[in-house]
């Protein structure tokens, strides 16, 4: 009965959810798109986009706890709705910014209205399925991100052909085109997201009271529920640390790949196709590794790993002057770092339940938002200051390298713990 019931759940639900993060993740990054006509038209300069790029994820990380508890609290079918119909009218007004100030002021918002998404989602799924579940389906949900790159490259590379179609640039129209879907959708939600199994139409009572069950099951002595405890945890922070160089890799070559794509001699269209591929290959190589963590119940390198491997291609990048050594290297790091995020988000779940729990992950997402405005901000004001991509690409790979240390302490010092608590057990893998 078990696995059949989390197997009818995770059809029921984690496509739709996917739909719903690939619509975010777009509306999020196509501003890295529009940067290709929308800096020329209103003569923004490196470091100013590089700024205005990243001051969404300042918004992001401000409101994402406060906006995780209310979840947490009035549950996710109305908050979600609310969230949706916010962030797609904000992200469609950006189409008619005219200044850096009116930029900044637009993305900021726009971060402050996705805050509870990504990690009111991340909540959601511990609602329904058990920790041996967690890291598959936290990265076939994640690998929405990647795989709005490969809809969204080409898919923007068209729509910035449509300048001057009633009288608006083509960035004008992909903020208005890719942004009207998170309002319809956010309609869909009040009719298909139930707030927890309990509440859920299609399942019976029996396959409720198993999903409660095994819930209640694998809660052990070590969570703890308090929320101000688990705001202060250091593991929390450290893994908040972590976050902060993962994302400040991931996110500032999303927002920056296009341009430096472009500079290469590619059209808009083409710019777009070579864009998808590292994002196409991220949405495979994502799953396989959450199965493989979850098949060995195994966090920590799985993690660790991927943050290696994309630190010495940031580094392999910034040496190079030839462009298809620098396009393999920055793709190796996309690939990665989007399969470290799911082992990563999973391993909260370890020592936090219910309120510390959602709070808990959210604090780990806000500090590494931080990182996503570091490394775009980073990337623009090095551009600008050096002529080049190098510096900026050495320095994330130095961040990179300290988050993978970060991480391998941690699991260190979390196998400690575990067996000074169960004195003459061996201390067991992560999860």
């Amino acid at each position: 009965m078990d696995d059949r019931v989390f197997i009818k759940c995770a059809w029921r639900l984690i496509p739709f959810m996917t739909l719903l993060y690939l619509v975010n993740f777009l509306d999020r990054v196509n501003v890295g798109f529009a940067a290709l006509t929308m800096n020329r038209d209103l003569g923004l300069t490196p470091a100013v986009f590089g700024f205005g790029a990243g001051i969404f994820f300042v918004g992001y990380a401000a409101f994402q706890v406060p906006a995780n508890v209310v979840l947490q609290r009035i549950g996710a079918r109305r908050w979600i709705f609310l969230i949706m119909l916010l962030w797609g009218a904000i992200s469609a007004s950006t189409a008619f910014v005219q200044s850096a100030t009116e930029l900044y002021i637009l993305r900021f918002l726009l971060g402050a209205a996705e805050a509870g998404f990504v990690p009111g989602m991340f909540f959601y799924l511990t609602l329904w399925f058990p920790p041996h579940y967690r890291a598959r389906f936290i990265a076939t949900f994640m690998m929405a991100a990647p795989l709005s790159g490969v809809i969204g490259g080409p898919l923007s590379g068209y729509i910035l052909d449509m300048d001057d179609m009633l009288g608006l640039h083509g960035w004008q129209w992909l903020f208005l085109i890719e942004g009207s879907p998170a309002c319809v959708l956010g309609f869909v939600v009040l009719n298909y997201l139930p707030d927890n199994p309990s509440s859920a139409s299609w399942l019976s009572r029996d396959e409720k009271a198993a999903i409660a069950a095994r819930l209640s099951s694998e809660d052990t002595s070590e969570h703890h529920h308090n929320l101000w405890r688990a705001l202060l945890d250091r593991r929390v922070i450290a893994l908040g640390l972590v976050n902060f160089g993962v994302l400040a890799g991931a996110n500032g070559v999303s927002l920056w790949l296009p341009q430096i794509v472009q500079a290469m001699g590619f059209t808009n269209v083409l710019t777009g196709f070579i864009v998808a591929l590292p994002n196409l290959i991220s949405t495979v190589v994502m799953v396989l590794w959450g199965r493989s963590s979850d098949a060995r119940g195994e966090r920590v390198w799985h993690i660790a790993i991927p943050a290696l491997i994309a630190s010495s291609s940031f580094m392999l990048a910034s040496l190079t002057q030839i462009d298809l050594v620098m396009l393999i290297g920055l793709s190796i790091t996309q690939i990665m770092l989007w399969s470290a995020i799911a082992p990563l988000i999973a391993l909260p779940s370890a020592f936090l339940s219910g309120q510390a729990r959602a709070g808990g992950l959210a604090l780990v997402v806000s500090i590494g938002q931080i990182g996503s405005f570091s490394g775009s901000t980073i990337i623009g004001i090095l551009r600008e200051r050096t002529g080049d991509y190098s510096a900026s690409m050495a320095a994330i790979g130095l961040i990179l390298l300290i988050s993978a240390l970060i991480v391998l302490a941690l699991g260190r010092a979390m196998a400690q713990r575990r067996a000074t608590a169960s004195p003459g057990v061996q201390p067991s893998r992560i999860s």
